[in-house]
């Protein structure tokens, strides 16, 4: 795949774990292609300052964080959700990223256990952390709530939707509906404005098919692929 929206560069800053907080069997999305599927939806949306922007499927917050950073120029406000209370914790800190409290909250995490054990990983984290600081120059908000994005979500009328949707092998629907996917896309119409854009990461063998949204791109990434589609004004509900 042909990159046009994120060159090619040293990512280490945003490495799970490092600074930024990881979950246990949660998969962190790549820096480089979270980035680069964002640049085309910002390409299809009418509006480029001011964003809200949504994941229903964040897990431990770490495309929001990165995103965060990233696109703190045209970002206003932050929502994710999962329906994992347990994973929840870990995007709410990862998210405090974001700010100040949680940049220091994080720097006295790993200046403890540099001072305990004294690891060089330890110390490169705290390196990163105080070039991640530098860079924050954007007071984004950010929210984060519980729900099962198969099921009534609030009306929060996200501009761009950006997820990696569930697809069976680390991560999979945590929900009864029998078909999620059609579920998950009729809930995201509801919550949408007309000029909202949808950006989806799934498996090869997954496909959307949902009168609420058209298709405008789609790229493949080895075993996966990133779709983008546009509300469909003349669907009725």
């Amino acid at each position: 795949m042909e990159y046009k929206y994120c060159k090619n560069d040293n990512f280490e800053d945003y490495a799970s774990g490092r600074v930024l907080y990881s979950a246990e069997g949660v998969p962190n999305f790549p820096v480089r292609l979270i980035n680069e599927i964002f640049g085309y939806a910002l390409e299809y949306s009418s509006k480029k300052q001011n964003l809200c922007v949504y994941d229903p499927c964040c897990g431990g917050g770490y495309s929001l964080t990165v995103l965060g950073y990233w696109h703190q120029d045209v970002i206003e406000k932050l929502y994710g959700s999962d329906i994992d209370t347990k994973i929840m914790k870990t995007a709410k800190k990862n998210l405090s990223l974001l700010g100040s409290d949680g940049l220091d909250k994080r720097y006295a995490e790993l200046k403890s256990l540099y001072e305990s054990y004294g690891k060089e990983s330890h110390r490169e984290a705290i390196m990163s952390l105080e070039r991640l600081r530098s860079k924050l120059t954007a007071n984004i908000s950010r929210e984060l709530f519980v729900a099962d994005c198969t099921r009534e979500l609030p009306h929060i009328s996200p501009d761009i939707i950006i997820t990696d949707i569930p697809y069976g092998n680390l991560v999979d629907w945590n929900s009864d509906s029998e078909n999620p996917l059609r579920d998950m896309l009729q809930q995201l119409a509801a919550i949408s404005h007309r000029d909202t854009v949808l950006a989806v990461s799934m498996d090869k063998k997954q496909s959307i098919e949902h009168p609420a949204w058209l298709r405008k791109k789609k790229q493949s990434i080895g075993k996966r692929k990133f779709e983008i589609y546009l509300h469909n004004h003349n669907f009725s509900y």
